[in-house]
């Protein structure tokens, strides 16, 4: 019995053995011929080869299941259309391949501010930039981009504010912040950003900038510029800056000296000696912010303050505080300073500003006309075809008489009620027409007015219009030119009943403020510059 079973269970193993390997090593191990190293047989294998058969048609009938098996495992495998739902039983039912993959761009809601304190909240990816979160707000509230639009951090426990560059990460840029810390983000416009690329000779006075090596001739602004986008040469920037003493509530007035490796003090007058300097602040893993309440938060002698504050770290005592004399050096200073610690990459964000991680390209956005003074022509529109009108003499002509036509329509709009009460009432809506314009501000004082255009940037032609605090009756237009805030009073004039207004004691007339507005938008006129771009208070 014993001999009549091992020779069946051979032959069936050399015929399995001729179909399938898996099957021979299965019959092997059954045999008792396997080696300890190899496979080990399951229990229920053991069980089924040690048990014989009673009677040889049970073991035929064996041999044909044996057969069967064999020849399912030769069946090519079909795919499972859902493995999610099915887990090997080796393996733990909470498998990490049944869980969904991470999304490494995480999502996270911030908060953004207008001038006007509302506010907006977005949900952003985790690789936003500060450029991306302009662009969002611009789509979401309809506002034209003029690439101005700037993203600002506010800092009021401490009374500090900066420029968010393009580029910066908005979300690590809030990692930085306290708990206990009351810090904001703002959504404004920022005229000033990229000023510099344009017109260099107002950021760089001659009397600040000197040059590390000797140059041949004289170097102009826009070559200073160059070589602060160069790594291998650099201006110096050097000045007399009042110091916060470490520490101390006192100012010292010192002799400063900015370099691509920091910024230093001489002990010793205006010496450039590398004893006399001494190692100040260095900018590459520190910010530069603004000082806005220098004067009352930290006791400056002036108000064109700023100050080093470290990424890391957020007290007072680990800001360095610095002072200057006037705003043109503040924004000198500044300046630099943002082109020594970014370089290239501040050019990259002018001339690319759709170039974002996040997805806000120009492809979603739609392309934005010119209006800039180069591409304004002259046209003449009287005919039954439209012209440009090339000579320079002719053009100044028609403006002429377009002016005077201009002029004449106005007052005939205030002539065109005949009774004196309808005169009086048109009159009363010219006056009040204005207050729904975005560049009216009603009773504000003079301080607010120079704050919101400093905010905006002290670019020429940016302008306000509000109620004058001194007269009642009058307007001021407040502007900037030359990085100074200048003011105009408009006075207004009586002539027959009619009332108009003026900025050069009546020569030239304006039934409305907006009338005025728009025509000094074309004209310089008795102002410095042309206006420009207007300080507007936006809601989100």
């Amino acid at each position: 019995m014993t001999t009549s079973l091992q020779d069946g269970q051979s032959a069936a193993g050399r015929a399995a053995a001729q179909d399938s390997p898996l099957a021979a090593q299965v019959c092997g191990a059954a045999q008792g011929r396997g080696d300890a190293r190899d496979l080990e047989p399951a229990p229920w294998l053991h069980a089924r080869a040690l048990l014989p058969p009673p009677d040889g048609t049970r073991g035929c009938a064996a041999d044909r299941r044996k057969k069967k098996d064999l020849d399912v495992l030769e069946m090519p495998s079909i795919p499972n259309p859902f493995p999610e739902l099915c887990c090997s039983p080796f393996t733990s039912v909470l498998s990490a391949g049944l869980f969904p993959k991470a999304n490494s761009r995480k999502k996270q809601v911030i908060k953004v501010y207008s001038e006007d304190e509302t506010s907006r909240a977005l949900e952003v990816p985790s690789d936003i930039t500060a450029r991306d979160v302009c662009q969002l707000l611009i789509l979401k509230n309809h506002y034209i981009d003029d690439h101005s639009w700037t993203l600002f951090e506010h800092l009021p426990h401490i009374g500090l504010e900066r420029t968010m560059e393009d580029h910066e990460l908005v979300i690590e840029v809030l990692s930085n912040w306290g708990m206990e810390e009351e810090n904001k983000l703002y959504f404004r416009k920022n005229y000033a950003k990229y000023e510099f690329f344009k017109n260099p000779m107002y950021f760089f006075p001659e009397h600040m900038v000197s040059f590390a090596t000797e140059t041949n001739g004289e170097i102009s602004p826009t070559q200073i510029l160059q070589m602060f986008l160069s790594s291998s040469t650099y201006p110096e920037i050097h000045g007399f800056l009042h110091a916060k003493e470490q520490g101390k509530k006192s100012w010292k007035k010192i002799y400063f000296l900015l370099r691509r490796s920091g910024l230093y003090f001489s002990t010793k007058g205006t010496s450039k000696e590398p004893r006399h300097l001494q190692f100040f602040s260095e900018f590459g893993n520190s910010d530069i912010y603004v000082s806005l309440a220098g004067k009352k938060k930290h006791g400056a002698p002036t108000n064109y303050g700023f100050c080093f504050k470290p990424n890391k770290a957020g007290g007072p005592r680990d800001l360095k505080m610095l002072c200057a004399e006037e705003e043109q050096s503040r924004t000198c200073w500044v300046t630099a300073i943002r082109l020594l610690k970014y370089g290239m990459q501040l050019y990259q964000n002018y001339m690319h500003p759709y170039q974002g991680r996040s997805g806000c390209s120009s492809q979603s956005v739609s392309p934005m006309r010119s209006i800039s003074e180069n591409s304004l022509v002259a046209m003449d529109f009287s005919g039954q075809k439209s012209r440009v009108i090339e000579n320079p003499t002719e053009a100044l002509s028609v403006a002429v008489e377009e002016g005077l036509a201009w002029r004449k329509k106005g007052c005939l709009r205030l002539a065109t009620h005949g009774s004196p009460t309808a005169s009086s009432q048109s009159s009363a809506t010219n006056m009040a027409i204005h207050r729904s314009q975005p560049w009216f501000h009603h009773k504000i004082s003079r301080d607010e007015a120079q704050r919101l255009i400093i905010q905006q940037g002290l670019v020429d032609g940016v302008f306000l219009v509000r109620d004058s605090q001194s007269n009642p009756k009058t307007f001021v237009l407040s502007m900037s030119h030359g990085q100074k805030i200048k003011h105009f009073q408009i006075i207004p004039v009586e002539d027959d009943g009619e009332l108009f207004h003026t900025l050069d004691d009546g020569h030239t007339r304006f039934t409305d403020l907006i009338q005025l507005v728009e025509f000094y938008q074309l004209n310089k006129g008795v102002l410095p510059c042309k206006l420009k771009h207007y300080c507007a208070r936006i809601a989100l």
